[in-house]
């Protein structure tokens, strides 16, 4: 008997144990069986906190209340039918189940056989102390309260949360008043009058509504506006309010009203005067006006849009702003068409720009506008900058005089377009004086002054319609009209193409310097240092294409004693070293290296490995050609127009102003190469232009050599080889559409149709000249290792370059140089890449290359 009682004393040691274990599986049983129960009572706790009995009418309450009686009774019962008392067996099988080997069960059993055998006992006896050993490890089994198998939609959460935001938002003094809707409820009004309030602070303030039956002290502060409700309940006249926050006057509701409803003004007292009565002091928190300033310098971007910082303060929150900018006539230097008087103009109103997200009660934000087309761009004006709240209120801050910032232009043609645009603006009066001076500077002009005929072409139009409207006065339409047109003619003659790579560098040097000599933003000179940067890699491209043309058949390239070699990369640090100068503000030095680097470009050449031109050399030199000669052909196109509306004005052709293609004169071509003939096209008499009939066929022979060129484009498969045919698609359908309008005797639909191809074009060229640097790069990977690496050529048909025998250095840039280079690179590339402005295809490439560098 010594095993059994060695069994039972282990058991015994398991008495508190068991108990826990058994309280676990009651607590299992109640949670599981009355979960519908208090959640029910959860609901309608939380529904009598809010008050939803006030706002139901009596019979729905009644209703609801029977409902809920008789759901709860339910709920009771099914819960009680499922409880019963865990027993000793169930909590032993429980606390067995999670021990190894289940020793408890061991510990009960008997053993069926070798009961006479005394090696069968001793066995036994040691099996039963090891798991009596193993009951030592036992502990309270945790009760499983999980019930999401019989809630399988979480109503039990709902009426958790429904409870909580009534702790929060109700009030138990709530409850009691659903006593009052039974039927001896003429007790409870006997036994004294009662009431209620409550104070809901504006919306806009954000605060929470108050209880005022839960607000124990004497003093309230409340914002200025807030609202207050009272309703009192028992006989009328028993209970009374006196208020004095209201500042109410006239036709005042008495004060013995069961429901009384004010809004609060001014501090003062508020009192409920009777039986249960209460009284607070009222001091009123004043809503503030916002208030806003300038927070620093007005700057403008290279196109133009100028950028205002500023900042705006209020107590709750900024509802909305206005920049209003006026003229600040007595600062202007009334001279030359400024001294006219202006003409009456609204001044400038804008919305100023509010937080998307976030707090509003204190923000920081840029204002941007572009002023540009304004004619009292570059003019001191006043800002004045207002900030306004929900409640109306509003700030203002100090007036800031300042130049409005507006885009400015560096050509000096096209600033002399905008200043009699802004003179024509300013009064009506200097129309005589403007047609004078745009006639003056387009009368005989020199050779250069009009990169493109159809720029002078424009401006002369300009002219005779100015002309035609000052005997009997300009209207406001016709004015703006005009505007337009300058504004536009302006644009042209900034930003419009160039027919030559020379032509641009020179533009773009020229553009530069007279940037640095006007004192520009840093934004307007980083634009042009990039756009002479664009024009400087074009003009390389061009005197490499030009160098392998004229070294075909073997021939060496001499320099002649005024020439010099440079590459890529000498030509970067040039313009570093400019660019470097100028952000620190040594323009002196900096205007002194751009005319070294002028000079050098002027002399420079660029030799080039023997050799074919690749096929994507070839195509981008055919597209080049197919460019310049739409380009021609939109040039004769708007000739043809002009002399429609004018056929005796030999308009753009002088004896120093030839057009394309022939005409009078010794003028520049526009076809890029700078050289007139002086004679007409195809045996045409002097002067004369080629008929519609041939501008519709050379457009067709036109669309016919750039299908054969998209016929014979590299870079197929590829996403930049297939967004240039992409564009040269578009181009082609441009091209049919320039030939229909033409074949229809429609010269201005034809013209814009044109516009479109050449902007497609060069779509193409941009996305061609992608796909081909990105396989010159593929092909270098792969030459890198061969054994006449010194021979190789790129995909262009250019020399890979001396770069020494396979692992070596020779050739090679070392030192820091290679990680300043390389750091400068891919800033570059990173800048470049968060330009939205540029093309999406261009940005996904960039993107690609930071990825992989």
């Amino acid at each position: 008997m010594g095993h059994r009682t060695e069994a039972e004393t282990a058991l015994k040691r398991l008495g508190w144990v068991l108990g826990l274990t058994r309280a676990g599986l009651l607590a299992e049983q109640v949670t599981r069986a009355f979960w519908p129960l208090w959640s029910l009572i959860f609901i309608v706790i939380a529904a009598l906190m809010m008050g939803a009995q006030d706002a139901l009418p009596l019979e729905a309450v009644w209703v609801c209340g029977v409902v809920v009686v008789g759901a709860g009774l339910v709920a009771l019962v099914h819960g009680a039918r499922r409880v019963h008392i865990p027993s000793r067996a169930d909590a032993l099988a429980r606390l067995d189940a999670t021990l190894p080997g289940r020793p408890i069960q061991a510990l009960m059993d008997e053993p069926a056989i070798g009961a006479q055998d005394m090696g069968s006992q001793a066995l036994w006896r040691a099996h039963q102390s090891r798991m009596a050993e193993r009951t030592m490890q036992a502990r309270p089994v945790q009760p499983d309260l999980k019930v999401s198998r019989l809630d399988p939609f979480g109503m039990r959460y709902l009426a958790v949360l429904a409870l909580a935001v009534a702790l929060l938002f109700g009030s138990f003094a709530k409850v009691g008043s659903v006593t009052e809707m039974t039927p001896g409820n003429g007790a409870a009004l006997a036994s004294g009058p009662t009431w209620e309030g409550w104070i809901e602070p504006p919306s806009y303030t954000g605060l929470p509504a108050l209880y005022l039956n839960d607000q124990t002290g004497a003093s309230l502060e409340l914002p200025e506006g807030s609202r207050i409700l009272l309703r009192l309940y028992g006989e009328v006249g028993a209970l009374t309010v006196a208020e004095t926050v209201s500042g109410r006057v006239g036709d005042v509701p008495s004060a013995a009203e069961s429901e009384q409803d004010f809004v609060i003004a001014q501090s003062g007292k508020l009192e409920i005067v009777g039986p249960g009565g209460r009284a607070w002091e009222i001091a009123i928190i004043e809503d503030n006006a916002p208030s806003v300033s300038i927070s620093g310098l007005a700057d403008v971007s290279a196109r133009g849009e100028m950028s205002l910082p500023f900042k705006a303060e209020d107590d709750y929150g900024v509802a909305g702003g206005t920049a209003l900018i006026t003229l600040d006539l007595p600062s202007i230097e009334r001279v030359y068409g400024l001294s006219a008087t202006p003409e009456d103009r609204p001044a400038i109103e804008v919305e100023l720009p509010l937080p998307i997200s976030g707090d509003r009660a204190a923000f920081e934000e840029v204002l941007i506008e572009d002023f540009s087309k304004h004619p009292w761009a570059h003019l001191p004006v006043i800002v004045h900058l207002k900030a306004e709240d929900d409640a109306g209120l509003t700030g203002q801050a100090t007036p800031a005089p300042l130049d409005l910032p507006a885009r400015r232009f560096f050509d000096p043609l096209a600033a002399v377009v905008i200043e009699m645009r802004r003179d024509l603006l300013w009064s009506r009066d200097n129309a005589a004086r403007v047609a004078q001076i745009l006639r003056a500077v387009s009368h005989r002009p020199e050779e250069g002054v009009f990169q493109k005929e159809t720029d002078y072409l424009r401006m002369r139009t300009i002219l005779r319609r100015l002309e035609a409207h000052l005997g009997h006065g300009l209207s406001d339409e016709k004015r703006d009209e005009l505007a337009d047109a300058l504004w536009d003619l302006a644009m042209e003659l900034e930003d419009g193409d160039l027919g030559s790579a020379l032509e641009r560098l020179r533009r773009a040097q020229e553009r530069l310097s007279e940037a640095m000599k006007n004192g520009a933003s840093d934004a307007e000179i980083a634009e042009l240092m990039q756009e002479l940067r664009e024009a400087t890699e074009d003009y390389m491209r061009e005197l490499a294409r030009r160098n392998q043309e004229e070294g075909e058949g073997g021939e060496e390239q001499q320099l002649s004693e005024n020439s010099m070699q440079m590459d890529q990369n000498d030509l970067q640090r040039m313009m570093d070293r400019i660019q470097e100068l100028m952000e620190q503000g040594r323009m002196a030095e900096a205007q002194q290296a751009l005319e070294e680097l002028q000079q050098m470009m002027e002399n420079m050449r660029v030799t080039q490995g023997e050799g074919q031109p690749s096929p994507g050399e070839q195509a981008m030199e055919g597209l080049a050609d197919t460019l310049r000669e739409q380009q021609g052909l939109s040039d004769e196109a708007f000739r043809e127009l002009q002399e429609q509306f004018n056929p005796n004005a030999q308009s753009g052709q002088s004896q120093e102003n030839q057009g394309y293609s022939g005409g009078d004169g010794r003028g520049q071509a526009h076809d890029g190469t700078g050289q007139g003939t002086g004679e007409g096209e195809e045996g045409t008499a002097e002067g004369q232009q080629p008929g519609r009939g041939s501008l519709e066929d050379r457009q067709q022979a036109l669309r016919d050599e750039l299908n054969r060129q998209m016929g014979q484009l590299p870079g197929q498969g590829s996403p930049e080889g297939d967004a240039a045919r992409e564009a040269l698609g578009r181009a082609d359908e441009a091209m049919e559409g320039a030939e229909e309008a033409l074949r229809g005797d429609d010269l201005a639909e034809a013209i814009d149709r044109q516009a479109e191809a050449m902007e497609a074009l060069r779509d193409g060229m941009r996305n061609l000249g992608e796909a081909m640097a990105q396989q010159q790069q593929q092909q270098q990977g792969q030459q890198g290792t061969a054994e006449n690496q010194g021979d190789a050529q790129d995909p262009l048909g250019r020399s890979a370059g001396n770069r020494g025998p396979a692992g070596t250095e020779e050739g090679l840039l070392q030192g820091e140089d290679v990680y300043r280079q390389a750091r400068r690179l891919l800033d570059e590339i990173r800048r470049r890449a968060g330009e939205t402005e540029r093309p999406e295809v261009e940005r996904n490439y960039l993107e690609r290359l930071l990825e992989r560098f």
